[in-house]
């Protein structure tokens, strides 16, 4: 009961004054408001004592604990229109390549339209000044200067390919503990790196994914193609080059890469790779292609960005890009030879990284040792 409608109860009897009355509903009203405080700080440090065994979370300092954790309060209470969903993310928080290695906790996340984030480090005049042929983005974390070297040194030395610019870019999100000061120096000798405030953990690449095509969509839009690679990828980049040259590969609406078709959903909870019915009820996921490296043309960023806002998100970030698809009433096209998109090798071969696109690799490491003999002279096959 409101607290007039109160007042004017009590006054009706007589035996009460409205003094009195009024002061009632203030106390109750005041203790209400205090029970709620206390829910709410109850709440809170549930919240942080339940993430204080994860890793990682022992560097963060004391204020930054409080930022992070009022940050996804903030986050939990935007309204419907941002069209944010909740995901799981595993013990392993801080990590964003390869697979998770823990069960998923209880822990919850907000994963919300990508425009709810800002960039922190950009680099929007290197699309605007030369419009390249082909834009590829690396998702790595902040801290792995090692992968982000290894690949400077590798495949992404050269800017012009085939008589084609090409641009890489390495996108990243925020990390405890990362030293803000280094990654600006980074950036200021290289021009490649694109930060945005998202939580950078395995959980959230869905989000840093459709982050990656919303700034492809805002400021590289007069591209050709663009690409994204996992920053753990041998890449070739002329047979790339040479593969979307062909006169048959459209630049509208394409996408390309390894196919997975009829892919079931691991419903099994203990799985690194779980979603719940919750954020994707069907069995099996529509057609998408591996996450490792896939191609696509210039106009679907936009589109991805555009109907994420009616598709819910989960945390399989490839097949939720095959899902935007079939949205958008589209599908994935199988390259012209599927045998150049490879995944897992058991050594480098000279010959058959001088016939692949992309072979997936175990470490930074493997990639220079892999680029040092693919660069051999000689014949390779």
């Amino acid at each position: 009961m409101e607290g007039a409608d109160m007042e004017r109860v009590i006054g009706s009897g007589g035996s009460l004054k409205r003094k009195p009355a009024g002061s009632l509903c203030c106390h109750k009203k005041h203790w209400f408001q205090i029970s709620l405080l206390v829910c709410f700080l109850l709440i809170g440090w549930t919240y942080v004592f339940s993430v204080n065994s994860l890793s990682g979370w022992e560097a963060l300092p004391l204020h930054g604990r409080y930022r992070w954790f009022f940050h996804q309060i903030y986050h939990s209470n935007l309204s419907a229109d941002r069209a944010h969903v909740t995901t799981t993310i595993p013990h392993d928080i801080y990590k964003t390549t390869g697979p998770p290695t823990g069960r998923p906790t209880a822990l919850q996340y907000q994963q919300i339209h990508p425009r709810n984030y800002q960039f922190i480090i950009d680099n929007a005049e290197v699309c605007r000044n030369n419009p390249p042929f082909l834009v590829l983005m690396v998702p790595v974390e902040p801290d792995n200067v090692a992968a982000r070297d290894a690949i400077r040194q590798t495949w992404s030395n050269s800017s012009m390919v085939q008589g084609k610019v090409v641009v890489t870019l390495f996108m990243l999100g925020l990390s405890p503990g990362t030293d803000m000061e280094k990654l600006q120096q980074e950036n200021l000798q290289h021009r490649d790196l694109i930060q945005s405030n998202f939580i950078d953990t395995y959980s959230n690449l869905t989000i840093k994914t459709m982050v990656i095509m919303d700034w492809l969509a805002t400021h590289c839009k007069d591209a050709t193609f663009a690409a994204k690679i996992d920053s753990d990828m041998f890449l070739n980049v002329d047979n790339l080059i040479a593969m979307l040259q062909r006169p048959e590969i459209p630049k509208l609406s394409y996408l390309t890469g390894r196919l997975m078709h009829n892919r079931p959903v691991i419903r099994l909870n203990s799985s690194k790779w779980y979603v719940s019915e919750e954020l994707y009820p069907d069995s099996h996921y529509p057609t998408y292609t591996l996450g490792m490296g896939y191609v696509f043309s210039m106009d679907l960023p936009g589109k991805f960005v555009e109907v994420s806002k009616s598709v819910k998100a989960f945390n399989i970030e490839d097949a939720y890009i095959g899902l935007c698809m079939k949205r958008l009433g589209l599908s994935p096209s199988s390259p012209p030879n599927l045998s150049q998109f490879q995944t897992y090798v058991t050594k480098c071969d000279r010959c058959d990284l001088s016939k692949c696109i992309t072979y997936i690799l175990s470490s930074s490491q493997e990639l220079l040792d892999c680029w040092t003999e693919f660069k051999k002279p000689g014949p390779r096959c």
